[in-house]
């Protein structure tokens, strides 16, 4: 039988997370000389940013306008977005900009594409939901050149300490301990996993920046680590969560039998490419038109939408991304990485389309909180794709996730700074247990667990996807409540494993989605329910909430 140790660390300030927004408020934090500790499921860079092609939107260009992006912004939120918030997080894009600047990331230049009248101009791509071109990027991998500048930064800083391979379990406050007074946090239970030990951290403050919930959905681009522990956690902690009927499908995900989960990025649109599917003489043809004024350009709910709209009626498996007509020369300039893995997949985009399909991409809900990422629990902040400031609405804008969670990662650090005299001290007057093992046992029935997480991304994909039912959710809710049960079980019988941890999150934020989808009585944004044609006006500037019983 596998043993399972426990201990405990006292740390100043947790971070759960080491994307953008993780690193954004540990570097924050850190420059003001307070000790951070970050802790990553994985390796430092396995995080979402890390992945992302497309860039920062950002006003910089005397032909765009801060008025023009709030605009671009609230409308393809299909105005559910907190405009207050908009407005802050958009007129805070340029500093937090520069921030990346000053610690080294380099942004792809005019002159690097071949303009030579404009050298050191910055190269504006144009997304889809975008009036003009504002979009920051360093080629196409924007997200690994941000995350070699942070982490290149982080690791050589001396107030933070990272800890890979640390699975986070549970936050810990003083509610939940039946403490008096007010709510707040005083830690969080984390797995070692190479050492398989559950650590009780200790801590004054708590900043949550565990990224999205991908792997809720059979089909995704998201990384492993993508497992909504964030949202899952917080809501356990009695933070409520808003919105998570708002789910974001990337309409262009690489359609290939062993290269999955590769997403081409929205910029290639923006550089002019045309979604197409073949009609009934074999040949290729624009469909986007049908759907949209800005045609390929609409914003990504409408065109996932459409390309599922479009595969569904014609029976064919992916639709076609044609950008042709640029030259081989500017598509190796401005997409190296989508290029070469195209070709890798056996596809030339310069001299033919690429098959894509959607793919789970963004949640546009989660833990809910204010522009500085807090959650109303004294001293817990949850910062990027976890949490909910009300930025995206019904559906996230492109290139506004990077922007938000530079934005409010540094509001949360100037926020804890300011709160430093009312935290709670790291002393033996509050009384923290460690980790419960009880009887639990190892586990020699693995297959349960595997059984169980597909069976989850399998409905969830098929009921609760594109494009929903009443029905669909009704019976999405019945299968989730008999997992949940099962898996409640499985959780307190075994000792804690990784992924344990993984499908009992899963399971709680696929919930989490079904009642925040059978909630809204309406299609709207990214909650498109064929029961329901028309926007509700009762439901307009109407939150989604789910709450704990906690």
């Amino acid at each position: 039988m596998k043993i399972q140790g426990v201990s405990e660390k006292r740390v100043k300030h947790l971070v759960i997370g080491s994307g953008l927004a993780g690193l954004t408020t540990a570097i924050h934090l850190a420059q003001k000389g307070e000790a951070v500790t970050v802790v990553s499921a994985l390796e430092l860079n396995d995080a979402a940013t890390n992945f992302a092609q497309g860039g920062i939107a950002c006003v910089t260009d005397k032909d765009d306008s801060f008025s023009e992006h709030i605009a671009d912004t609230l409308n393809a939120g299909d105005h559910l977005c907190d405009e207050a918030i908009v407005k802050q997080i958009v007129e805070a894009a340029p500093e937090a900009v520069q921030h990346l600047r000053d610690l080294g990331t380099k942004f792809t230049t005019r002159g690097d594409l071949g303009d030579t009248q404009n050298l050191a101009d910055p190269h504006l791509g144009r997304e889809g939901g975008h009036t003009k071109r504002r979009i920051l990027h360093a080629g196409d991998i924007t997200g690994a050149e941000v995350m070699r500048t942070l982490l290149e930064y982080a690791t050589h800083n001396p107030n933070i300490t990272f800890y890979p391979y640390h699975s986070a379990i549970d936050l810990i406050t003083s509610k939940r301990l039946g403490l008096d007074g007010e709510n707040q946090v005083l830690g969080a239970y984390v797995l070692d996993v190479k050492n398989n030990e559950v650590i009780t951290f200790h801590a004054r403050s708590v900043t949550v920046a565990a990224g999205g919930v991908g792997k809720v959905y059979l089909y995704t681009s998201n990384p492993d680590i993508a497992c909504g522990a964030g949202v899952a956690m917080c809501y356990r902690a009695g933070v409520p969560i808003r919105d998570m009927e708002f789910y974001q499908f990337h309409p262009t995900i690489l359609h290939h039998p062993t290269i999955r989960s590769f997403l081409i990025s929205e910029a290639v649109r923006g550089e002019g490419a045309i979604l197409k599917r073949f009609d009934d003489t074999g040949k290729l043809i624009p469909f986007m038109q049908h759907y949209h004024p800005m045609k390929d350009l609409a914003p990504r709910d409408v065109v996932a939408r459409a390309i599922d709209h479009e595969l569904k009626k014609t029976g064919q498996t992916c639709a076609w991304l044609d950008i042709t007509h640029q030259s081989k020369e500017f598509l190796l300039k401005r997409f190296p990485n989508i290029y070469a893995k195209c070709l890798k997949a056996g596809f030339d985009m310069a001299k033919e389309p690429i098959p894509v399909v959607p793919a789970a991409h963004y949640c546009c809900g989660g833990a809910r909180t204010d522009i500085n990422g807090w959650t109303g629990i004294h001293g817990l902040y949850v910062v990027g794709e976890s949490a909910s400031t009300g930025l995206h609405g019904a559906n996230r804008l492109a290139s506004n996730s990077l922007l938000e969670a530079m934005v409010v990662g540094h509001n949360a650090a100037n926020a804890i700074l300011k709160n430093i005299p009312t935290l709670p001290p790291l002393s033996d007057e509050i009384s923290v247990p460690n980790w419960h093992l009880g009887s639990a046992t190892d586990s020699d029935e693995r297959i349960v667990i595997a059984h169980n997480w597909a069976e989850i991304r399998q409905f969830m994909w098929d009921y609760v996807g594109i494009v929903r039912t009443d029905k669909r959710l009704e019976r999405a809710k019945s299968r989730i409540v008999n997992i949940r049960k099962e898996i409640e079980k499985y959780y307190w019988d075994f000792i804690i494993t990784a992924d344990l941890i993984e499908l009992r999150n899963i399971a709680q934020v696929a919930e989490i989605i079904i009642d925040s989808a059978m909630q809204r009585k309406e299609s709207r944004g990214l909650h498109f329910n064929a029961d329901y044609s028309e926007r509700n006006p009762n439901l307009d500037h109407v939150d989604t909430i789910v709450q704990s019983l906690l």
